[in-house]
């Protein structure tokens, strides 16, 4: 390792390699592991660790543009694995750890996956699908020692790998700041989910959000519990950690319960989170202590406006709201500025927002209509894989459908409604789910809640009845009586749910978002999980 002239700062593997010589010992990301002893990463331990992968999957057979899948959870192994790939043009392929069944094999037959890294507690789900992929020439796994799963010999392990003490090291080989680094997956909401081309660029661009809009202080530590296949780890945790030289701590997964307990033992002053994510912990037992933490910051995306300023005073903390998509489109609101509820405004000179109705045609103040935006220099593009004429839509006319219906007010401050199609009306009220997700959510035996609508019984045109979605706190029972007892009591009447959905769990997207098809898909009047009012 030396530092080479031509080192591109802007391409990750670039600067790791760099930063590795200048400020090797710098702790750069720590993986809590619960009661088991934390994974703390530095800048040599990621050039050098990211390098045996790389030289791994040359060995394998990868060569440039091919494509290899990581499916594990937040592991230290998965940030190894990622950073691998721009060092040789090999473009890493992130996976839910919750993907399973038909949606696995989807994403690994479309990306076209050669090799996949995947951790012991994944693997059967793996197998369940692999002689499905054929394309799939490679499986390394993962052995975590704090999971005590029986080790099996079936196949290569990454262990063996990072264990090496020698090896051939590899020389950067992609200068290219456009040549693609990742595909990340779209949620799939409505269908099957589309592989969107995140190029070596997207790391440059994380850095001017990181210096004008997260604004993190070298003192910082950052948190998460997103999954780093998520987009949201990446921009707001992840990268900006790696560009900055700030410290981040992750957990293998979301935790409601712990995190306040995370944050205070690693000093994390700001963590990220979707607005589902705050309404769970919100929705946590009131404690004593729960304004006694050093966090100063938390950057929400989809902060519930029923909850917003209750959970600031609550916790003492402030609230940065942000707008984005992983296809484009970024707005935030900083804290203390603009009207609750907004998620904010473009950054000045970067990017332009509309609000237009079906014929484009930009609607009036306060009024609902779709968000397109577009770049202020240079081309507005999304580059679907294998899907150009989708691709080409996304942005037709030079502007990028979101597909987010959303108002703007007289001040320029943007206001989410809902997702285009989903809207909810009852006996003419358009009903907003997160108040009533609120009033629910407060009952000490309910942990998660989910508002979507059915057809409405009446038949009416566009209307809707209001199925609740509700899981447990921990083991508890759920009375739907009492339940409906709170509503009536707490709501208008045209607000009352007039179905509840009791589950085990709330079935999310890889973004946080409760996936309401699915609830859809297992409700019936009929079902034995499904009350209505007595």
């Amino acid at each position: 390792m030396s530092n080479k002239a031509y080192l591109n700062q802007a391409i990750v593997s670039h600067l790791i390699e760099m930063k590795a010589e200048e400020k090797p010992d710098r702790e750069i990301l720590v993986f809590e592991n619960g009661d088991n002893a934390a994974d703390v990463l530095t800048y040599r331990s990621l050039y050098e660790n990211s390098n045996k992968i790389a030289r791994l999957l040359l060995e394998s057979g990868l060569e440039k543009g091919d494509t290899y899948a990581v499916f594990m959870r937040n592991h230290a192994e998965f940030a190894y694995c990622m950073l691998a790939g721009p060092v040789i043009g090999v473009v890493m392929v992130p996976i839910d750890p919750r993907s399973r069944g038909s949606r696995l094999r989807f994403l690994l037959s479309h990306a076209k996956a050669k090799a996949v890294f995947v951790s012991g507690e994944l693997l059967p789900q793996l197998e369940e699908v692999l002689n499905q992929v054929p394309g799939v020439k490679n499986v390394f796994v993962v052995w975590r020692p704090e999971q005590d799963l029986p080790v099996s010999d079936a196949y290569p392990t990454v262990n063996e790998t990072l264990g090496k003490d020698n090896w051939e090291p590899v020389d950067q080989q992609i200068m290219e700041v456009r040549h693609p680094m990742q595909i990340i997956y779209t949620s799939g909401t409505t269908g099957d989910p589309k592989g969107v081309m995140i190029r070596n660029n997207r790391f440059g661009m994380f850095n001017i959000v990181t210096k004008l809009v997260w604004k993190y202080k070298p003192s910082d530590v950052l948190y998460t519990g997103l999954s780093l296949t998520h987009g949201n780890a990446q921009a707001v945790t992840l990268f900006p950690a790696i560009g900055s030289g700030i410290k981040a701590v992750f957990s293998s997964r979301f935790t409601k319960s712990r995190i306040w307990d995370i944050c205070r033992n690693y000093g994390c002053t700001s963590f990220s989170l979707l607005g589902g994510m705050m309404a769970g912990i919100f929705n946590e037992p009131v404690k004593e202590n729960d304004g006694d933490n050093p966090v100063k910051t938390v950057i929400s995306a989809g902060t519930p406006a029923a909850i917003w300023q209750d959970f600031e005073s609550r916790f003492q903390v402030k609230i940065l709201e942000w707008y984005g998509a992983v296809e484009g489109g970024f707005a935030y609101k900083p804290p203390n500025v603009g009207p609750v509820g907004s998620f904010g405004k473009p950054i000045p000179g970067m990017m332009q927002f509309k609000v237009v109705d079906d014929d484009d045609r930009e609607v009036a103040a306060g009024q609902p209509g779709e968000l397109i935006c577009r770049m202020m220099k240079g081309d507005t593009k999304v580059d679907y894989l294998d899907n150009a004429q989708a691709s080409e839509e996304k942005t037709r006319g030079g502007w990028l459908r979101t597909g987010d219906i959303v108002s703007k007010d007289e001040k320029g401050w943007f206001f989410f409604k809902h997702r285009k199609g989903s809207e909810l009306r009852r006996a003419g009220d358009f009903i907003q789910p997160d108040h009533i997700e609120r009033v629910i959510g407060e009952h000490p035996d309910v942990s998660e809640v989910c508002v979507y609508g059915v057809p409405a019984a009446s038949g009416a045109p566009g209307e809707s009845d209001l199925v609740a979605a509700l899981a447990p706190f921990d083991n508890a029972v759920i009375d739907p009586g009492v339940i409906f007892d709170k509503c009536r009591q707490d709501l208008e009447p045209n607000f009352v749910p007039t179905y509840l959905q009791l589950v085990d769990v709330i079935p999310k997207t890889i973004s946080e978002k409760a996936l309401d098809r699915v609830l859809k898909e297992q409700f019936s009047p009929e079902a034995e999980n499904v009350y209505t009012q007595s």
